[in-house]
């Protein structure tokens, strides 16, 4: 039987590396394609694939286990359930995987996409440029087709020209930069903040008008600090939460 290709990363060693193996796998497996084999490799093999040992990796199974996005199936291996809940708690640790695990594994239709001047809103993050690519998607539970998130995406404009729009239905904007794009991201940085659903959002994520949502900002950067992309999430307020975990190491 052919086993599952979890993508690769490449580590950082300022944060536990059992979380980020955890959180790449966990994307990779959100984000595999239905054809996709549902048997992952051994503990073994997928030690060696990132680079780290065993007893890390067997921690990082552990993780996805416990959240029930694989089985562990004694003399028979570990599987992926094709039916395992996908709006679990959003967490993140401060790496980018989390961020792409955090925004994967759901239906993605996208609304609309195309160029416009830079928003008023945005102009102390793409000063340098006068137009940005724009996209907007709206995500829905795989199993229940209920909507739980939309996604605003303003990206620097070199780098929307190259976006296939296929990829931005299966993929996180975060993911399509660093892995088919080939951009260098060096940080991304997080706000999120309660607030009320206005007409739009009521509409799109099916709840009442005024209800509690949790509005997510991600500005990305690259090596040299120039801003990539800008992201603005509403999360439907029953469907998620963030729980920030601090490395007092």
């Amino acid at each position: 039987m052919t086993s599952f290709a979890p993508d690769s990363i490449v580590l950082n060693r300022k944060l536990p590396l059992w979380y980020q193996v955890s959180q790449s796998l966990r994307a990779s497996i959100l984000g595999r394609s239905p054809q996709d084999p549902l048997r992952l490799p051994t503990e073994e093999q997928l030690a060696g694939h990132y680079g780290v040992s065993v007893l890390t990796m067997r921690q990082a199974l552990k993780e996805l286990e416990d959240e029930g996005l694989i089985t562990r199936r004694r003399r028979r291996g570990t599987f992926i359930e094709p039916d395992a809940l996908r709006g679990a708690p959003v967490r993140l640790l401060g790496s980018v995987d989390a961020i792409v695990a955090q925004q994967s594994g759901m239906t993605t239709r996208l609304l609309d996409h195309g160029r416009a001047a830079v928003p008023a809103e945005l102009a102390e993050h793409f000063g340098d440029v006068e137009e940005v690519g724009t996209y907007h998607r709206l995500r829905c539970d795989e199993k229940t087709g209920e909507p739980t998130n939309h996604a605003r995406n303003w990206v620097r404009p070199e780098l929307a020209a190259r976006v296939d729009l296929d990829d931005l239905v299966r993929w996180p904007m975060t993911k399509v930069l660093r892995d088919v794009l080939g951009a260098d991201i060096s940080r991304i940085t997080d706000t999120v903040e309660a607030r009320l659903a206005d007409p739009e959002t009521a509409r799109l994520l099916e709840v009442p008008l005024l209800s509690p949502i949790l509005h997510y900002t991600g500005v990305t950067y690259d090596q040299r600090g120039r801003v990539l992309d800008v992201v603005v999430i509403h999360y439907r307020g029953d469907r998620f939460s963030f729980t920030v975990t601090l490395d007092a190491h």
